[in-house]
């Protein structure tokens, strides 16, 4: 979410003005079905928010009638902020969950009554409870693996029954029908307490529609035109849902990428967006493969380890993303760089020693992203990083908002912006740091004192930042819509995350480590579906980098025990490995 963003015009024209013919299309195609296959940094977002303000603009959808739909609170703001610049106020951009809840929260009273059901914020405590009654020494790890076998289970449609009878591998010592019965068990004890889970929002306003013809009707003349964003990560309940919102119409436009479905463990299907046009055939399918994130180099790659496999897009890099220089950007395009380390600490410390020479060529920390397969890889990075006196930022870890010195920050901003006016904005916003421990020189030293004030100094970053003559309260204002959409300011620091967690993000320079058989494919990846999922996610890692990739393998695995080898996808991408 980006501070002092102007509107742009919403004349029709003027809407389509800045799109490419394939995304001109998009723009254009305001009956439904429409099926936008996207592949990486291919402007998808831009493609669909500028449909929706196009249809609005023009008349074709009423603002209020049109129901935008993502996975994440982050994306759905994302998906706010884009909007309100491009005119189309009053449409409802929102997760399924988050929709879903408001329906029920309206219409629970009129057709249940009594108190709406209080929602679990989690599932481990109450697994927890259960398990100890039964006798049964679960600990964290199992009690989180458990509660994941009740998502899918959930989110696949299976009943206990079904579930009891399916091939899934049990959890550790505890069987499959010892799951199935703690899993029966769990459910009867949320229904005995009145209470929800996160799934159950789901499937109960799936029910409420099917079961109630009032909130069916209702449901369906409030939204008419929906959309959905990241539609290879559809669940089958998500797709009942969206189903029972549509009802007969088919006033829907879906957009993804099958390349990049990397939560089938979790209950994700492309087969929705890949059968989309067998399931609507009068469908417009528009694929976008213009590239404009990427050098031609990374996109090279990103081609070669997903060629041949089902919905692939072949990329091209868009004249711009090859030639445009940009901060941090090289005016050359290198090709990725593959390297070999002795051991782990070594691959570390190589990393950071290449990242000190592009900080101090001119590139921003906040443009490099250290990426991995699994969270235990990062402290070996974490520790080189500290050696080299280099801020970071986890990924994934505490929200920038939810740290206590910024949230104390920001109720004292606001409690002055009510009195201080006329103030130079940097000395009303410093003399609050200050009393928090910011200075203008960083501490010499990492640990949590340098942490304290890289977060600190984000807020000043936002102050040098902002447009000229904006006031306390103007800057005070952005900062709490920021907070209350989840939109984090950038931190001059060297994110390090999961090649999960990256998605939808990224970076000018970005380091895809441990790329070792075992760790990229993870070891317990032993059929050629999962192998494929690996692949999936090693292309969401490459697609992350703009401009510089570098990929790394060490040979030495921990304690001793054994040799690595490279990844395959290294040689299937036509890197030397030795």
């Amino acid at each position: 979410m980006s501070m002092n963003l102007q509107p742009v015009s919403t004349d029709p024209e003027a809407l389509l003005a800045g799109l490419d013919p394939e995304q001109r299309v998009v723009a254009e195609s305001l009956g439904g079905p429409v099926c936008v296959l996207a592949g990486a940094g291919t402007g998808k977002t831009r493609a669909i928010t500028h449909r929706i303000a196009y249809g609005v603009a023009t008349g074709t959808f009423a603002a209020n009638r049109v129901l935008a739909l993502t996975f994440t609170t982050r994306a759905a703001a994302e998906l706010r902020s884009r909007l309100r610049v491009l005119g189309a106020h009053g449409v409802s951009a929102r997760t399924f969950h988050s929709a879903a809840l408001s329906q029920l929260n309206y219409f629970w009273p009129h057709t249940v009554g009594g108190a709406f059901p209080t929602l679990i914020s989690g599932k481990g405590k109450l697994l927890g409870q259960l398990a100890e009654a039964r006798r049964l020494r679960l600990d964290t790890a199992a009690l989180r693996d458990l509660a994941a076998e009740i998502e899918w289970r959930k989110v696949s449609g299976l009943s206990i029954e079904q579930y009891a009878a399916s091939d899934r591998p049990g959890i550790g010592s505890i069987s499959l029908e010892q799951v199935a019965t703690l899993q029966q068990g769990y459910e009867d004890l949320k229904d005995e307490r009145k209470q929800l889970d996160f799934e159950d929002v789901l499937l109960t306003c799936v029910g409420m529609i099917h079961s109630e013809a009032s909130v069916a009707m209702q449901v369906r003349e409030q939204f008419r035109h929906f959309v959905v964003d990241e539609y290879q990560d559809v669940s089958p309940l998500q797709q009942q849902l969206l189903d029972a919102w549509l009802g007969p119409r088919n006033d829907l436009c879906v957009v993804g990428d099958a390349s990049q479905t990397i939560y089938t463990f979790a209950g994700a299907r492309s087969s929705y967006l890949l059968d989309f046009e067998r399931n609507y055939h009068d469908a417009t399918i528009v694929r976008l493969e213009r590239n404009y994130r990427s050098t031609a180099p990374i996109i090279k790659d990103a081609n070669a380890l997903m060629r041949g496999r089902a919905g692939a897009l072949e990329l091209r890099a868009a004249d711009t993303a090859s030639s445009t220089e940009g901060p941090g950007r090289p005016a050359a395009t290198p090709a990725p760089i593959t390297a070999r380390f002795r051991d782990d600490l070594a691959e570390a410390r190589g990393v950071v020693s290449r990242i000190i020479e592009l900080h101090e060529s001119g590139t921003d920390l906040a443009d490099i992203a250290i990426l991995f397969r699994v969270n235990v890889q990062s402290s070996v990075f974490e520790q080189a990083l500290n050696e080299a006196g280099l801020a970071f930022r986890m990924h994934g870890g505490t929200r920038f908002f939810d740290r206590p010195e910024i949230r104390q920050a920001l109720m004292e901003l606001r409690g002055a912006s009510v009195s201080i006016v006329g103030e130079p904005l940097f000395k009303s916003v410093s003399d609050v740091l200050r009393a928090h421990g910011w200075t203008v020189d960083p501490p010499e030293q990492p640990g949590a004192l340098r942490e304290r004030w890289e977060a600190l100094n984000t807020l000043m970053d936002l102050v040098d930042r902002a447009a000229p003559g904006t006031t306390l309260r103007v800057f005070t204002d952005e900062l709490l819509e920021r907070q209350a959409a989840g939109a984090e300011p950038t931190q001059q620091a060297v994110t390090l995350a999961t090649m999960h967690s990256a998605k939808g993000l990224e970076w000018e320079t970005v380091f895809l480590v441990g790329l070792s058989e075992g760790l990229v494919p993870i070891s317990y990846a032993t059929t050629e579906t999962m192998v494929d999922e690996e692949r999936r996610l090693m292309y969401v890692g490459i697609t992350r980098a703009r401009s510089r990739l570098m990929l790394s393998w060490a040979e030495g695995a921990p304690r001793g025990s054994g040799s690595r080898v490279p990844s395959r996808f290294l040689t299937e991408m036509g890197h030397p490995t030795r």
